[in-house]
């Protein structure tokens, strides 16, 4: 009977919003990454500090990988709850220089969080695996960082390009968030550097929200610029060595001598896709960072799943549901003129 229908939605729905009054966090929209081989890296060239060379065959396994990068909204929820403590410094361009400092700062500063839709940074390894230990008791799930190859063979999404939408550089902004126009006034303003960026304007000085530049044909968004993305794998300077079955390259993670041993560099960990102040960053590009580093070059993370994960509760998903319609409202906010 109609009457018996319109009681039982009306109860679905008071159960949604109960259980959403009481859930202190995010569940990340995931998206499928069916598995496959490619080559990962290039022998072009490329690559100051960590290569991307020798050009080498991977096969990945199907796995999940967020669909944003995660934000500041998703990541206060965690610290709210736990408590859980940050470093109150991170890195900054130093003014006129090329140089960087360490300076007070924490993730939650308005000039590093300018919106709750914003990607999270001032952080570093051990917050990432504090935030995701936390959202996989929360959830059930089993929340990671993704392997430099599964990042790279996900944001690639079938291209064999320098870019997921094919090689034209002054394509890049309507894709990604990356040095341009806008990046360069703001650092001539700001820190007093000039500095060229690619030849076309993204709307967006530093980082943005997440999800306001296209896709690749994943469906993934921000996997060129923005933030760069820490991935599981520890650095290695090339690909001598690599795994070639898609896992983290862990091994060796040793500290670094240059010179003979006269350089001693701590050891380090890779990040993925450059950032909103890279210019031109091509898929094959690589990152590094200290360990438990925290910045504010625009250095964050997204998260990974396993394909045999449990399927996520409708308890859970409720809060993912809620999230997408808050992030399209902030995206509209923050348009990008035509």
């Amino acid at each position: 009977m109609k009457w018996l229908r319109l009681f039982a939605i009306g109860y679905m729905f008071l159960s949604s919003l109960k259980a959403v009054a009481a859930q202190d966090y995010i569940a990340p929209p995931m998206v499928a990454i069916p598995g496959g081989q490619f080559i990962m890296g290039s022998d072009t060239g490329g690559g100051f500090k960590v290569f991307p060379h020798p050009a080498h065959a991977v096969k990945v396994k199907t796995f999940q990988l967020s669909q944003y990068e995660v934000t500041v909204t998703e990541f206060r929820k965690f610290v709210e709850e736990t408590k859980h403590k940050t470093r109150t410094e991170c890195w900054k361009r130093k003014p006129g220089t090329r140089e960087i400092e360490w300076v007070p700062g924490s993730w939650d500063l308005p000039q590093y969080a300018p919106s709750e839709f914003h990607p999270v940074m001032c952080v570093g390894m051990d917050d990432a695996l504090a935030y995701m230990s936390w959202l996989s008791k929360k959830t059930g799930q089993k929340y990671r960082l993704p392997t430099e190859a599964e990042w790279e063979y996900a944001a690639r999404a079938g291209s064999k390009d320098n870019y997921f939408f094919g090689n034209n550089e002054k394509e890049l902004c309507q894709y990604a968030n990356v040095l341009d126009k806008s990046g360069k006034r703001a650092f001539e303003r700001d820190i007093g550097l000039t500095w060229n960026g690619v030849d076309c304007d993204d709307a967006a000085e530093y980082t943005s929200v997440v999800g306001r530049y296209k896709p690749n044909a994943f469906g993934l968004f921000d996997m060129i610029g923005n933030v760069g993305e820490l991935v599981e794998d520890c650095e290695h300077l090339d690909y001598h060595g690599a795994p070639a079955d898609g896992s983290a390259w862990m091994t060796n993670c040793g500290q670094q001598t240059f010179l003979f041993g006269l350089i001693k560099a701590s050891p380090k960990i890779i990040h993925r896709g450059g950032n909103y102040g890279g210019a031109g960053i091509r898929l094959f590009d690589r990152g590094h960072t200290g360990i438990n580093n925290s910045s504010s070059l625009g250095e964050g993370f997204r998260i990974a799943l396993d394909a045999s994960d449990t399927p996520l509760a409708q308890e859970h998903r409720v809060t993912t549901e809620l999230f997408l319609k808050d992030l399209l409202l902030a995206q509209q906010k923050t348009k990008r003129p035509l």
